[in-house]
């Protein structure tokens, strides 16, 4: 099966192609195109720090440095991945332009599969594969639809963190059908970013199956919506100090550390004479 990934730049949707790609490329031709932003990035200087630590860190400064090294880590930077490409990975901020459809068009996907791509996908783009659209939301649809799904969770303590897959039916946000939803309970004391990479192991394994029932020609489950749910767009002033004030953090040093060092090269043994 031809399929194409679209991504957004940031840790979440690498550690997800981690997951991905490896499992995918044996049986699939696959090609991948990454947004550089989730919509307009909010100006507000905690998002400005989590954006960092998420883009600007890995993106800047980590994986460049990786990519120069003869060795990789256990994770893969974006580059590093392109070994189970087709071809090189592509930006793409505007996949409805006529520059945009071309570039989609040009991958000949049956399927594409969206994860954190930061840009809506109108009708033509929507009709380009011949499946269709799949995307892995990171919260329970209906109830927390948009962006930052594990922070509204996290803020309304909720015990349980989800993920759902669904069909991108239309250029609605987070409203196509279900096909399934993944859960687990939620660390106390894990923060953000945590929380939300802790969601990709069982989402990827939902696409997985996806993908193989698509490829034996089943057809994918269509669990009921349960109404419109709740559209959260980025949180203001007053919700990130209330998301602060419970304790909570963005990201853990300790996490962030093991979660970076993963990405390293192992360090040579020393010479003995």
């Amino acid at each position: 099966m031809r399929i194409t990934f679209l991504t957004n730049l940031d840790l979440a949707s690498n550690v997800a192609l981690n997951l991905l790609l490896p499992a995918l490329s044996t049986a699939h031709d696959l090609e991948l195109m990454c947004s550089s932003s989730v919509g307009k990035p909010s100006t507000h200087p905690e998002l400005a720090a989590l954006r960092f630590l998420e883009q600007t860190l890995p993106n800047d400064l980590l994986f460049p440095m990786v990519d120069t090294q003869k060795n990789t880590g256990e994770l893969l930077t974006f580059h590093g991945l392109e070994r189970y490409l087709t071809s090189p990975m592509r930006v793409l901020n505007a996949p409805n332009s006529e520059h945009g459809l071309r570039l989609l068009s040009d991958t000949t996907p049956e399927l594409m599969i969206s994860i954190r791509y930061g840009k809506i996908l109108r009708s033509k783009a929507l009709s380009i594969p011949d499946l269709g659209v799949l995307n892995l939301h990171s919260g329970k649809l209906p109830d927390y639809r948009g962006v930052m799904a594990t922070f509204r969770a996290m803020l309304a303590q909720e015990q349980e963190l989800f993920s759902t897959l669904h069909w991108i039916d239309d250029d609605t946000i987070d409203t196509g059908r279900v096909i399934s939803v993944q859960g687990h309970r939620r660390a106390a004391i894990g923060c953000y970013l945590s929380n939300t990479l802790s969601l990709y192991p069982a989402g990827c394994r939902a696409i997985i199956n996806a993908v193989n029932a698509l490829e034996d020609g089943e057809a994918l489950p269509n669990l009921a919506s349960g109404g419109p749910g709740n559209y959260y767009s980025f949180p203001d002033e007053e919700t990130i100090r209330d998301f602060l004030s419970t304790g909570y953090q963005w990201a853990g040093a300790k996490f962030l550390s093991e979660l970076y060092s993963r990405y390293l090269p192992p360090i040579p043994s020393p010479e003995h004479s």
